[in-house]
């Protein structure tokens, strides 16, 4: 059975080489591998990366995207009875990853199954915590939630064809399909020994949009979940003193104070700005939550320089359909 890996891109140039790398030395005992790109207009090396390894690649706009509409177009082009996903900079941890984290799929124990996420190289003290909350040593197969992360997770074509990702939300599309899914009686199911390094390298304001974006997308999934001022410092203090325990068992205090301070105060702040703003965005502010990196360049950007539009390779029949602007 072939399992297509859709991997989104926007300037991965740095970690893309290390992860098409070790996704060609998986040793694919239970599933043959393709491999498929969503780029929304890298402006580095990121696409001549990727032909260099063979992949299928696919584009869409920066005007167009959302996380959901990225995949949704993948998973069109792609040619797997599975769909695996994994971000553009983490890179699996050995050469059994692919084989793992389908496994549930082809025994029939889930419909939909993520993997464990490690924190690697530049990826923050508090973050790691906080990978290792969400993403525990055991396997949950299947689990009794919906909650999934699609830097590093697989479903089948029947399951993504019945639900497809929510093109609108700004962040959780995968908890978003996942929910519906265990509503009707589906399965996710959680894979510990199907691992990747997952590598952020933010600023303290991209931590801050990132957390505040997922808590605009976690309104509409649980509008019933709210974020007071109180909850703020409440789990902000908690978070601290947790963090700081952490690492000072890990022999890395006092040189971490800083740094988990800035990163929770910028999650619990970003979490509290995301619950409280209005659900319709401007185009800028959708450019910003998706692209923090590089506002001043699209405000100077030429229609020309955007990359192009056409896929690469042959499109999957009937995909075709004419991408329209989320409604916000």
């Amino acid at each position: 059975m072939l399992t297509s890996v859709v991997i989104r891109t926007h300037n991965e140039e740095r970690h893309l080489d290390e992860l098409l790398t070790q996704l060609g030395r998986q040793r694919c005992r239970r599933t043959r591998l393709e491999l498929v790109l969503v780029d929304s207009g890298s402006t580095d090396r990121t696409l001549d990366i990727a032909r260099s390894h063979g992949c299928r690649i696919t584009h869409i706009a920066k005007e167009d995207f959302t996380f959901g509409r990225s995949l949704n177009v993948g998973c069109d082009f792609a040619s797997g009875e599975l769909l695996a996903f994994v971000s553009g900079h983490c890179v699996p941890v050995d050469d059994d990853w692919l084989d793992r984290l389908v496994a549930p799929l082809l025994d029939g124990q889930a419909d939909y199954a993520y993997g464990r996420q490690l924190g690697h190289g530049p990826t923050k003290f508090s973050e790691r915590c906080h990978f290792d909350k969400w993403f525990p040593e055991y396997s949950k197969v299947p689990q009794q939630d919906f909650f999934c992360n699609n830097a590093n997770a697989a479903l089948t074509r029947a399951t993504w064809s019945r639900y497809r990702f929510d093109e609108e939300l700004t962040g959780l599309e995968d908890m978003f399909l996942a929910r519906r899914l265990v509503a009707d009686g589906g399965k996710v199911a959680y894979v510990a020994d199907a691992g990747v390094y997952h590598i952020h390298d933010e600023t303290w304001r991209q931590v801050r949009l990132r957390y505040e974006r997922e808590a605009i997308a976690l309104q509409r999934i649980m509008p019933e979940v709210h974020f007071s001022l109180l909850d703020f410092l409440a789990y902000y203090g908690r978070a601290l003193v947790s963090d700081m325990g952490a690492a000072r068992r890990a022999g890395l205090m006092p040189g971490k104070t800083f740094e988990i301070a800035a990163f929770r105060l910028m999650q619990y702040w970003g979490t509290w700005r995301g619950n409280h703003e209005h659900r319709k965005l401007s185009a800028s502010r959708k450019h910003n939550y998706f692209y923090p990196r590089d506002l001043e360049k699209h405000a100077y950007e030429r229609p020309q320089d955007r990359g192009p539009a056409a896929d690469e390779g042959q499109q999957r029949a009937g995909q075709g359909q004419e991408l329209q602007a989320p409604r916000r």
